[in-house]
């Protein structure tokens, strides 16, 4: 957004940036151009480092019209405007310049599309605005809430995100807090785990255990504190079924999950005994224990849990062990390393 009469001035895009915005050159400095793509020409305004696009002079072959009306004012997505094989070919250079400048050398696959039929885990923040609560995503780079009352990324089973998300922040306005709520589509229906509202009041606890019914959700969960529990919340991996933490991290498409799944148990076929670092709550480690013993390590004890529970209630898999630790503070040693293949 520009102040009404602010001055502009017409750069040169040359490339894009990690971020996704268009870089060029602005009096001799580098300027960050959000929504602008390489070889256009656009219209910028505002000072410093990061600009704003006012407008595209000379647009580039690759631009297409995004699918979301609220693209550009919304924070939530960056490159909806790129065509399919330049946003390919974008994601994987950020992969090949990130490897050049550690020193590694790999050979990088092309881009697999991991989207599926869409996200299935979503954040969305709730604030009162103007008297009343409102849910959306944050304007990039911005304190301001963009209200999105539907989203066209979101898999079908998260339709319902946007409205469920106001009704929890309009539940919980009184206590004048700024809400992060985060919604995931399990087998039973949405788990929701609300952050910001700190521990609930005994008050807080019945009401929002009636909303819970009333919007038909899984489950319901204050800063990880389960307020109610209606079906289970669980995840497929395998021939797993899992029940993850409340707000413990998922790929955020079934698809992907999927198909990083198949490269890790494809790459370590054979294998009799496996160690999975960074294990989370099991996507490898379950699908892996289909044919190979597997030793999981993880730092968040929740999602550790939920991979022993799933992988001792599965039939058919081999022994799974987990193990809680921060790998970064204490990596797996070699001495540790030699009974894996």
């Amino acid at each position: 957004m520009t102040e009404a009469g602010a001055e502009t001035r017409s750069i040169a895009i040359e490339r894009l940036g990690a971020r996704g915005d268009g870089i060029g050159l602005s009096e001799g400095s580098q300027v960050f151009v959000p929504g602008a793509l390489p070889g256009e020409r656009a219209e910028i305004a505002g000072q410093g480092e990061h600009v704003a696009l006012v407008g595209i002079a000379e647009p580039s072959a690759d631009r297409i019209a995004p699918i979301c009306p609220l693209f550009g004012s919304c924070g939530g997505c960056a490159m909806q405007h790129l065509a399919a094989g330049p946003y390919a070919a974008w994601k994987r250079s950020i992969v090949v310049e990130t490897l050049a400048r550690a020193g590694l050398a790999a050979e990088i696959a092309p881009l697999l599309d991991g989207h599926g039929a869409g996200r299935r885990r979503v954040t969305l923040h709730g604030r009162r605005k103007d008297g009343e609560a409102v849910a959306g995503f944050m304007r990039a780079r911005s304190h301001e809430l963009v209200e999105v009352p539907a989203c066209p990324i979101l898999a079908p089973s998260l339709a319902s995100a946007p409205p469920i998300a106001k009704a929890l922040a309009t539940a919980l306005a009184s206590s004048g807090k700024p809400l992060t709520i985060l919604l995931t589509a399990t087998e039973g229906g949405l788990d929701v785990d609300i952050r910001g509202n700190g521990p609930p009041t005994d008050r807080q606890r019945l009401a929002l255990t009636r909303l819970a019914a009333e919007l038909d959700l899984a489950r319901l969960s204050i800063h990880g504190d389960v307020i109610v529990t209606r079906r289970e919340p669980a995840q497929p991996m395998g021939k797993a079924r899992v029940s993850t933490p409340p707000g413990g991290f998922l790929q955020p498409t079934i698809e992907g999950e999927a198909l990083l799944a198949r490269l890790a148990v494809e790459a370590a076929a054979g294998a009799r005994r496996v160690a999975d670092l960074f294990a989370g709550s099991g996507p490898f480690a379950l699908r892996l224990a289909e044919a190979a013993e597997v030793h999981a390590v993880e730092s968040d004890a929740a999602s550790l849990a939920a991979l022993d529970r799933a992988a001792r209630a599965t039939p058919g898999l081999r022994r799974v062990t987990t193990e809680t630790r921060d790998l970064f503070r204490r990596p797996l040693l070699a001495h540790e390393l030699k009974g894996f293949e």
